[in-house]
């Protein structure tokens, strides 16, 4: 029988250099982190695609969040381990590398917390798991500076385990918050209570029933809750528009 793997903290801490993500990311893997419970964000993977190139301060990117596989031969084929892989631009850091649950938690935010009046930028999405504001605040600073968030969803009895892997690696500014990263739904959504509040706070009842929609049609045509979310948001900025609170209310005109 396999034993099921139960996220309940998540352990965030920062990296210097790629090639330690690269070096903790297969521990983690081998030591029975499933890959959808490791998040990455940086702004200097190696590559040879300019990422200033293809994305720009007023072209914030929503919906464009691609497999690791894609990405992998851009920015390093560890990324190609981790889901959700793509490209965001986050105000105060800039356009990063996301993957991984936090990339779609990113994608969602952007409405509002992160892109909308509050302007907070990633502070405000990691203070939402319960981090210290002057911990996101230096992660944040970290990342504008070069160098690389990983975060890790893990059981609370092998919190310690895995704080000691994160240190021997290489890790700093080690944290633990009391709780993993939001995802839209538990499975299908069956109604708009079912949205995670950081979802359903950035969405009008209409705009709720569109994204519960496309979710559950791609859920089930693909039985992926990245792909299913990142398909939701598509749909929700393909037929609204934001209002100045960061709420997708407004319906768009077609022309």
């Amino acid at each position: 029988m396999v034993e099921t793997y139960t996220a309940e903290r998540t352990i965030s801490t920062v990296f210097k250099e790629q090639k330690q993500v690269d070096d903790v990311i297969r521990r983690l893997l081998d030591r029975g982190v499933p890959r959808d419970h490791i998040s990455v964000l940086g702004r200097n993977f190696q590559s040879e695609t300019r990422i200033a190139g293809f994305i720009t301060k007023k072209d914030v990117i929503f919906g464009g969040l691609r497999t690791g596989a894609i990405f992998g031969s851009l920015f390093g084929s560890f990324l190609s381990l981790l889901t959700g892989v793509g490209v965001l631009f986050i105000p105060f850091v800039g356009p990063i590398v996301a993957a991984g649950p936090i990339s779609a938690l990113l994608l969602g935010a952007a409405s509002g917390a992160i892109a909308g009046s509050a302007g907070a930028g990633l502070v405000s999405v990691l203070t939402t798991l319960g981090m210290p504001e002057d911990k996101a605040a230096v992660y944040q600073t970290r990342l504008q500076a070069g160098e690389f968030l990983l975060m890790a969803e893990v059981p609370s009895d092998r919190t310690g385990e895995f704080q000691l892997l994160l240190e021997s690696a290489g890790g700093e500014e080690i944290h633990t918050a009391q709780k993993t990263l939001a995802r839209p739904c538990p499975g299908p959504c069956n109604k708009p209570e079912d949205l995670s509040p950081e979802v359903r706070s950035h969405l009008s009842p209409e705009a709720q029933r569109t994204f519960i929609e496309r979710y559950n049609v791609t859920l089930s045509e693909t039985s992926d809750e990245f792909t299913a979310e990142q398909a939701a948001w598509e749909a929700v900025h393909q037929q609204f528009e934001e209002d100045e609170n960061g709420v997708w209310s407004k319906a768009k005109v077609n022309v």
